[in-house]
């Protein structure tokens, strides 16, 4: 897989492909990332990229010519199945999203910035928006950053153990339920006994019965009709 990242500020966003499970697979040649920085793009000498918007308000609006350049520019070498932008105003990304972007080739994602980027932009170029919550960010980069970490972990070959993905919190529609490990007992705190029995029938159906508790107690949305 190949990501294209787009970013007024990509000396923010290039720290959490340095470290763990993404850099692996980055070593890999699981997946590359690439960073283009929107003012290689500039309008002009000044690395103009932005302007006021129409009609007055506060804040400052990326322009359509710099994104349009780079969208170009990438698009002239290679095939893309989505271009994303990261924003506020989308659809919050869930774990199907995730599953059904790790099957994709080529992806190109586009931080927003300041007040958005120019609406034409998103009615001419954007495939895909997403957001990763509802709340405002200073930009998008720290969300497309999220974003790829969820994409990436479930490439074939990331994880050490190819299940492990599997078994997250959402892969079911349900909250995970809660795991232990050595010691079996802490301070008189102990496993409960179902995980020492080696009846993995008994196990699963504990795990299952704990993850709708845990559902029910913390998401209760995620039940709705199921």
């Amino acid at each position: 897989m190949r990501i294209d990242i787009i970013t007024v500020s990509p000396e923010l966003i290039k720290s959490p492909f340095e470290h763990s499970i993404i850099k692996r697979a980055i070593d890999k040649k699981l997946v590359s990332i690439h960073f283009h920085n929107l003012r290689d793009y500039a309008v002009n000498n000044y690395g103009k990229i932005d302007d006021a918007p129409f009609g007055g308000g506060a804040g400052m609006v990326l322009m359509i010519e710099p994104i349009e350049k780079c969208i170009g520019r990438l698009k002239a070498k290679r095939g893309y199945d989505e271009v994303i932008y990261m924003t506020p105003d989308a659809t919050i990304l869930h774990q199907q999203t995730a599953n059904e972007l790790s099957l994709k080739e080529n992806i190109i994602i586009l931080c927003g910035h300041y007040k958005g980027i120019d609406q034409r932009v998103r009615e001419l170029y954007i495939t895909k928006e997403i957001s990763i919550g509802d709340y405002v960010l200073s930009g998008g980069e720290l969300a497309a950053a999220v974003l790829c970490d969820s994409i990436i972990r479930l490439i074939p070959g990331v994880l050490g153990d190819e299940t492990s993905a599997l078994t997250d919190s959402f892969q079911d529609g349900l909250l995970a339920p809660p795991v232990y490990t050595r010691p079996s007992n802490y301070h008189n705190h102990k496993v409960p006994d179902v995980l020492l029995s080696g009846n993995f029938k008994k196990i699963d159906e504990w795990r299952h019965q704990k993850a709708l508790e845990r559902t029910q107690a913390i998401r209760p949305d995620l039940l709705k009709g199921n």
